[in-house]
């Protein structure tokens, strides 16, 4: 969650009726599209400046260049080496990948955590690679444009849009961030994942690294499935639906079948897997939530950029995203919803209710929540489709120079009804942050360490992560079981600064 407002990013381009027609550079087969190469630069660069505001550049120079500089000589070896490629590490935990037309192509700082080489790394961005130079952008906005979906939605949205959403508890208000209403869009077809896997073994083999690196990524996506399948049993609950790399159809079984076939095809010599010289870019890196966009601990959020903090009830959880916080249920029926209110809205709360709400009728009680003042206010309001719809929220001022509005948010009024408490034991929360929470807000990063006798087990004594040694495992790449030889450099997450 940060100061920046929600993109509308449907807003993108008219898709004419007719189209043209193009080669495509991979097949050499003639397609009918409504995108030309110009039009994809065009919609690639337009589309560019909304994720990095949405998401954020990661400030590392080092680890930038190092990614650009591996990002370009696998392009060099592409079907399409003649465009100007842009590759960029973006500041999110996401565990993902993705590209837009005319070659922008974007990696999170959450999936460069879980490689375990330069190789496995090139694997992931020459999947990415594969899926521009195939054109595979074109081709969704072509088969979409009677849906009246701009480029850019029918790209992306499967990897930006639905990132946004509140696992469960995103829709249970038409309220919640527009955005989230796009993202029943597909993702790529099973012949686009699967050509783009082949494409990325073979820039991987052009550029000299071994293409069976592509069988160790797709094994990364299929332990992370298995480490949420585990955590969601543990904790009584389904499985959750991924909205990220790992929501890929076909399934990460299936594609590892199949780059497992294709990468035995590949025959070379091929340069070492550059293990030695990720991890040590990899030290320092921020691991999960970062201080700017707000740090989940726990029951605790912290957000120090803000200077706020918010606990939610026993049971709930926390889903933070980059225009909103959302404390939810464990059914995900009900849930509070915190949005910083733009500026220049109101001058004050009746301001602010009367220009935001558009209430129809209502009643407004001035209180305070931890010394800020706040004002309750529950009513009515017309929806989009003119029905009366209930509305229930509570501003408040500060902590800083912000406005905050607090919703309460639910599938139903029995819902609302049962939640009630705890919504307002949430809410109750809402505080500026005190010395206490200064000093649990500290950001985790990834360090290394060899090896030791003991195991994960012992590494997990000193890590402040949830569930240690499994998580240890996992970013290591042992969560299926095994073990490093003792002394081997392995990755290990700590609280910043810590001695």
């Amino acid at each position: 969650m940060n100061l920046k407002l929600p993109s509308l990013l449907l807003a993108s381009l008219l898709l004419t009726a007719c189209g043209t027609t193009m080669v495509n550079p991979v097949t050499g087969q003639t397609e009918r599209t409504v995108m030309d190469e110009s039009a994809e630069v065009a919609e690639g660069a337009k589309a560019h400046q909304t994720v990095l505001q949405d998401y954020g550049v990661y400030n590392n120079k080092a680890v930038q260049t190092y990614v650009n500089d591996l990002g370009q000589r696998l392009a060099a070896q592409s079907h399409r080496k003649q465009l100007k490629w842009h590759f960029t590490v973006l500041d999110s935990p996401e565990i993902n990948a993705f590209a837009l037309p005319g070659g922008y192509v974007y990696v999170t700082r959450g999936i460069m955590a879980y490689m375990e080489s330069e190789a496995d790394l090139a694997g992931v961005m020459g999947h990415e690679i594969g899926h521009v130079t195939a054109r595979h952008g074109a081709q969704r906005a072509t088969s979409e444009q009677n849906a009246g979906l701009g480029v850019f939605a029918a790209t992306i949205l499967g990897a930006v849009l639905e990132s946004q959403g509140v696992a469960g508890a995103g829709q249970m208000a038409s309220q919640v961030s527009q955005t989230v209403a796009a993202g029943y869009i597909a993702s790529y077809s099973r012949d686009q994942e699967l050509q783009a896997d082949g494409l990325g073994a073979e820039y991987l083999s052009r550029a000299t690294y071994d293409p069976r690196n592509m069988i160790d990524v797709i094994t990364v996506l299929k332990n992370q499935e298995r480490f949420a399948a585990d955590l969601a049993q543990a904790e009584g609950r389904p499985a959750p639906k991924q909205a990220d790399w790992l929501a890929s159809h076909p399934s990460n079984d299936q594609r590892l079948q199949a780059i497992t076939q294709l990468a035995s095809q590949y025959k070379g010599t091929y340069r070492e897997e550059g293990r030695d010289r990720y991890l040590k870019l990899l030290s320092g890196m921020t691991f999960g939530d970062s201080v700017e966009q707000g740090l989940t601990r726990g029951r605790n959020f912290y957000h120090p950029a803000l200077g706020l903090a918010l606990t939610a009830p026993s049971g709930w959880q926390i889903q933070n995203s980059t225009d909103k916080l959302v404390v939810f249920n464990a059914t995900g029926d009900a849930g509070l919803i915190v949005r910083v209110v733009p500026p220049k809205t109101g001058a004050n709360h009746a301001e602010i209710i009367r220009n935001v709400l558009k209430p129809t009728q209502g009643n407004a009680e001035a209180t305070s929540i931890n010394g800020l003042q706040a004002t309750h206010f529950a009513g009515s309001r017309q929806n989009a489709q003119g029905q009366s719809q209930a509305i229930e929220v509570t501003l408040v001022t500060g902590p800083g120079e912000n406005t905050y509005l607090l919703q309460y948010a639910a599938k139903d009024a029995q819902a609302l009804q049962r939640a009630r408490a705890q919504l307002r034991e949430a809410e109750g929360s809402f505080r500026a942050m005190t010395a206490q929470d200064r000093s649990a807000a500290r950001p985790w990063v990834i360090r290394t360490a060899p090896y030791p006798r003991g195991g994960f087990a012992e590494l997990a004594k000193t890590s402040p992560i949830a569930r240690p040694e499994q998580q240890l495992r996992l970013i290591n790449g042992y969560y299926a079981g095994g073990e490093p030889k003792p002394g081997q450099l392995v990755k290990v997450i700590e609280i910043a600064g810590a001695p």
